[in-house]
């Protein structure tokens, strides 16, 4: 009784495991990547940490902290750093909020009600 490798359940199941195992390194590393180059904007003075904008952002505007991104945004003759934080206000209006990541300073601020400043 010969039994061929392809009849095997097994290298099927393994192809598979190959292949989640491929597309988890791959988001590993690009996580990596966006965390070093975060890491490298902070030691070279182009952001401030995340710590103190969070102190701003708190002491400014009423409200839980949701999320937070940091970005890099082209225009057209420059580019800066931006963080991207989201506020569940008190009463539960969502208000998104772009922070310059150089000075700490509000550029944009979108949402139904906007924050009560302090």
């Amino acid at each position: 009784m010969s039994t061929r490798l392809q009849d095997q359940p097994w290298p099927q199941l393994l192809r598979w495991m190959c292949a989640v195992l491929l597309v988890c390194v791959a988001g590993l590393c690009q996580a990596d990547t966006d965390h070093d180059r975060a890491r490298r904007a902070l030691e070279a003075g182009e952001i401030l940490p995340l710590a103190t904008v969070l102190q701003r952002v708190e002491r400014d505007h009423a409200g839980q902290i949701l999320d937070v991104e940091l970005d890099r945004e082209k225009d057209a003759d420059s580019a800066r750093w931006v963080y991207k934080i989201k506020l569940l206000r008190p009463g539960g209006a969502l208000v998104k909020l772009k922070i310059d990541g150089r000075d700490g300073s509000l550029i944009d601020q979108k949402g139904k009600n906007r924050p009560v400043q302090r």
